[in-house]
């Protein structure tokens, strides 16, 4: 998996948690893993670990899994960061845990591109999980046609920053098979460098989640349309999944 310059630029990644502050997202992982009375939890793709940290309290064992050493240096700088285990990795690295929960949150379910690439993650989640151990991810609804949106007019903002004054759009090159390719421009005013961050993205629709998840040894708990639980719909934007290990 190659990783984009959101991930691996210095000053991006620094910059991460102004793009993707704390949500209603934040708050439906964080209700879910009290309900589920989860103690060891697993949150992968993490980045700079906004959630992983919030979820570390009490008795949790909580590990963040990320395959970007510079969201993970952010991360450890967090408050409570101390109380997690950090792993450079992928789903390759979660081997046999007994995880009670994990988690995959910021649609990274959607990075996973090949079919065979998406059905390993799963197989290396199930085995992660004890048995009747959950796994929760949210992926964009494709009927939604979110990457319309996509474009310099929608996207623009200019913002201030540590490294001077900076303006910021996306601009989608390809839409084929499912797959978005679409590029975020970058570009910091004071000396004109425009860091273009190149991304594909795997809009997979609830049938084809939905089939994955059983073919991979889960029964779905919960599918949701948005953060409040609504109940998904054709017209809903995203699909929120809870899944049990069975």
């Amino acid at each position: 998996m190659k990783l984009d310059k959101h991930y691996t630029d210095p000053r991006l990644v620094e910059l991460y948690d102004h793009d993707n502050p704390r949500g209603v997202d934040t708050d439906f992982y964080l209700a879910l893993a009290a309900e589920l009375q989860a103690k060891r939890i697993i949150d992968l793709g993490c980045g700079t670990g906004l959630l992983t940290c919030e979820l570390a309290t009490g008795e949790r064992q909580v590990t963040g899994i990320d395959p970007s050493p510079a969201m993970l240096a952010v991360a450890q700088r967090k408050p409570q960061a101390g109380r997690v285990e950090w792993v450079v990795g992928d789903a390759s690295t979660l081997r046999q845990r007994n995880a009670d929960l994990l988690i995959m949150t910021g649609n990274v379910a959607q990075i996973f591109l090949d079919d065979a690439e998406w059905a390993d993650t799963l197989r290396y989640i199930h085995q992660a999980l004890r048995p009747g151990g959950h796994l929760a991810f949210e992926s964009r609804n494709p009927a939604g046609r979110a990457w319309e949106q996509w474009g310099r007019d929608n996207t623009f903002e200019e913002m201030e920053t540590p490294f001077g004054p900076m303006a910021c759009w996306l601009e989608v090159l390809d839409v084929q098979n499912s797959q978005v390719h679409f590029v975020g421009h970058n570009l910091f005013k004071a000396t004109g460098e425009d860091v273009v961050a190149h991304s594909t993205l795997r809009f997979r629709s609830q049938t084809e989640l939905a089939d994955s998840l059983r073919q991979s040894g889960f029964a779905i708990d919960h599918l949701y349309g948005d953060w409040q639980r609504g109940s998904f719909t054709e017209a809903s934007r995203i699909m929120v999944f809870v899944a049990r290990r069975e």
